[in-house]
């Protein structure tokens, strides 16, 4: 009798390993969602860089009371035109801090003059680096601090009329409960 060499059983041991994998990340609660290594954390620290004349925001009003709103955005984002309205009504339930990776204070002032103006303050990201410190992966991208500052929800992409109802604004009411 012929015995069957060890690494010629190692293949169909790494597809069977693979293919349940797979098959479990299929039955997730939602697999279309990416998770977030901000929820539940601080939110990391935010460099002020003004555009142009707008007003600037930092740690201290990250960490002030109440709920806050942090958007990722440029004007050269797609994804960001559309969400813009959900982004108008947002700022009528909390403030809303804006992170900006234009090149130029021009593009973002002509972004917010075109489409109206939801933020309350606004910091600069020409070198990526706090989208980097923020986990962004692609524009946009929102997320809901309480009043110590801590992520209650991320939302990776564009906000529609079923997540600004159904998790942006109970994140909202949640972080004011806090």
């Amino acid at each position: 009798m012929r015995k069957i060499p060890i690494l010629a059983l190692l293949p169909p041991l790494i597809f069977v390993a693979l293919a349940g994998l797979f098959l479990g990340g299929m039955f997730r609660e939602n697999p279309d969602t990416l998770p977030s290594a901000q929820e539940g954390f601080a939110a990391p620290a935010i460099e002020t860089i003004p555009v142009g004349a707008m007003p600037s925001f930092g740690a201290a009003e990250l960490n002030a009371p109440g709920p806050k709103v942090v958007n990722f955005w440029a004007s050269w984002c797609a994804p960001c035109r559309v969400e813009h309205p959900f982004m108008m009504e947002i700022a009528k339930a909390a403030p809303i801090y804006g992170v900006n990776r234009d090149r130029t204070p021009e593009q973002a002032q002509g972004f917010l003059d075109e489409l109206g103006d939801p933020f309350k303050a606004v910091v600069g990201d020409p070198r990526n680096r706090q989208s980097i410190e923020w986990g962004v992966y692609a524009l946009p991208e929102t997320f809901v601090l309480d009043g110590e500052g801590n992520v209650v929800y991320h939302l990776r992409g564009p906000i529609n009329e079923a997540l600004y109802k159904n998790r942006i604004l109970p994140a909202i009411e949640a972080a004011s409960a806090e």
